[in-house]
């Protein structure tokens, strides 16, 4: 009896746990706002796909265990398939499984010399070959239906756009999601001036994922603020030339690479860059990104890009940075509908309108036709006071000066980061208190006050070399006076640069990218204005030679002009509520309409 009952006991249990497992993927859609599974699903591992030049890169293949008749989706990855990062278990494959279990073979494949892929891994510039070698793979495959789909996010993406051009007809679907077809410009938003952090801490993940296998040492390096501790020390360096060795202990050919090719139209970056040929891309393409991503000004240039030569790409942008967890479920989820409409001829899933935007401050989603919205560019002028408001300056207004050292360059804090747990909105108290930038700052305000769209900023300037930076930061003040980031930019001044006035003061435009921020009432506007954002931007050294190089350390005097001769402003691109009263109200029907299916 007692065996029995042990027995009976066991068996419950596996009956349980099998139940369980079933649920499980059932659980996780509800948890995680994705459409149900429809299938269970297999796996094969370390597929060979031979190259023409005879290199071989690895896959792994998830698919549905009934048969059928399933579209393909391909994913080029250079950070592990699931088979080589098994130490991350159900997470490492969770994307693949989710996507296959609704239907669909997935097909990861690693690319040319990242862990088992043979050959020599240089970013960016296998990819179009090697892309486009793989699907013609695929097509040879007895499982294929005639439809593929390509998925991922930042590299993956780039992987995306180099297959996609002058791709086959049966590639119909791309979602590229935090990424661009123009990689020139994430290294160098500014002529000279190089994205040295970030930089830094893609080349120490890569460095320390090298290998067949992500193993148990690796792993534990791949951490942020393991990455972070690493590299801080390789930020400060002098020259920036040597960090790739004081980060990851030796020289690193693609970093030293970037570094010489130090402007965007150099035969490397032209190599690199595919965004001048996107008229040869088909594809239907689902573009995603977010406010504080890395690649959000390139990848909304993309989506211009696209609309100017016919086409009508989704856009959708949410409140995220590069690697926050919500944003990568978001690129799961719009993908699958994307995916349905695309490959399976389902577009009940998409919505209306093609561009759904997350506006900041209200936790508002809103949809529109196209990127910009409509907008009423306002002008908020500096004044000596350090007021910031939309009165002209009088002609009184004296400038204002501040010190940059080149030694001991101005920090930043938040913001478009790689791999950096101060990516994103970070309270700037410790930065604003410094005597080497600026602030300027608006009364409270007394009504909502909704931006989206492109921010600029127009300075009149004494530069104190001839060789500088200045950087404008745009930040959100609560009422209690916390300070955030919101989004901002740089130039760096070289001869030839800005507009001289009649009596010697220059005028210059700094790019600070987009947003879609509400300052609520109460809050106010603040402008930060500086001379470096270190370690983000390569510091300026004040001689205009190469960021290679070491040089003597400078003290330059930066003045500011505001008077009515010299209106210094920051341009914000406002909305008018009636927009997004009725854009919410459309999201609100759509969601309502959905429900009730």
């Amino acid at each position: 009896m007692r065996k029995a009952t042990l027995l009976f006991g066991l068996v419950s249990l596996g009956l349980i746990g099998y139940a369980l497992l079933r649920k499980r993927s059932e659980l996780l859609a509800r948890l995680l706002r994705l459409p149900p599974p429809t299938h269970t699903i297999a796996a094969e591992y370390d597929l060979p796909i031979a190259m023409p030049d005879g290199v071989t890169l690895y896959a792994d293949r998830f698919f549905p265990r009934e048969p059928g008749d399933y579209p393909t989706v391909l994913v080029r990855t250079a950070y592990g398939r699931p088979s080589e990062a098994r130490l991350l278990g159900p997470l490492g494959s969770l994307p693949y499984t989710a996507i296959a279990a609704r239907g669909y073979h997935v097909l990861v494949q690693g690319v040319r010399g990242r862990f088992r892929s043979g050959g020599e891994f240089e970013p960016f510039v296998y990819e179009a070959a090697d892309g486009k070698a793989t699907l013609a793979w695929v097509a040879e495959q007895p499982w294929f239906n005639g439809a593929l789909g390509m998925y991922g996010a930042s590299y993956l993406g780039y992987t995306q756009w180099t297959a996609a051009i002058d791709g086959p007809p049966f590639l119909k679907a791309l979602v590229p999601a935090i990424t661009s077809a123009r990689f020139s410009q994430l290294f160098y938003p500014a002529a000279g001036v190089f994205t040295l952090e970030s930089a830094l801490n893609w080349v120490y993940f890569i460095q320390a994922t090298r290998g067949r296998q992500l193993d148990w040492p690796s792993l534990q390096q791949l951490g942020p603020a393991r990455i972070e501790a690493a590299v801080l020390p390789a930020r400060d360096h002098q020259p920036i030339s040597e960090a790739d060795e004081i980060a990851t202990g030796g020289p690193v050919g693609f970093y030293r690479t970037w570094l010489e090719n130090d402007r965007c139209d150099t035969a490397y970056w032209q190599r690199v860059d595919v965004h001048r040929l996107l008229g040869k891309v088909d594809a239907p393409a689902h573009l995603i990104a977010g406010w504080y991503d890395i690649f959000l000004r390139e990848q909304l240039a993309d989506y211009a890009a696209l609309l100017a030569i016919g086409r009508l790409p989704y856009l959708t942008i949410g409140p995220q940075h590069h690697t926050q967890l919500t944003l990568q479920v978001d690129i799961l989820r719009e993908s699958l509908i994307w995916f349905a409409a695309q490959l399976k001829g389902d577009p009940s899933g998409l919505r209306r309108r093609p561009v759904r935007l997350y506006l900041m401050g209200a936790h508002e989603w809103h949809e529109m036709d196209y990127w910009p919205p409509p907008a009423q560019i306002n002008r908020y002028y500096l004044h000596s006071d350090g007021s910031l408001a939309t009165s002209l300056p009088g002609a009184e207004d004296s400038p204002k000066c501040f010190t940059y050292y080149t030694s001991e360059p101005t920090p930043n804090i938040g913001g478009a980061l790689l791999l950096s747990p101060q990516a994103g909105p970070q309270e700037q108290s410790a930065l604003e208190d410094r005597s080497d930038l600026l602030l300027y700052t608006s009364l409270p305000l007394e009504h909502d006050l909704d931006l989206i769209g492109h921010v600029r900023l127009e300075l009149y300037v004494r530069p104190g070399a001839e060789h500088c930076d200045f950087v404008g930061r745009l930040c959100d003040v609560h009422p209690d006076g916390r300070s955030y980031n919101i989004c901002d930019g740089i130039m760096r001044l070289a001869p030839g640069l800005g507009e001289w006035q009649a009596d010697g003061i220059l005028r210059i435009d700094i790019d600070m990218w987009a947003t879609a921020q509400r300052f609520r009432a109460g809050h106010r506007i603040r402008l930060q204005v500086a001379s470096a954002g270190h370690p983000r931007w390569s510091r300026n050294l004040g001689t205009g030679k190469s960021v290679g190089l070491v040089e003597p350390a400078l003290t330059i005097e930066q003045t500011i002009f505001h008077d009515s001769d010299h209106p210094s402003a920051l341009l914000l691109p406002i909305v008018s509520a009636e927009f997004l009263k009725q854009s919410a109200e459309f999201i609100s029907a759509s969601t309502a309409s959905d429900t009730s299916t």
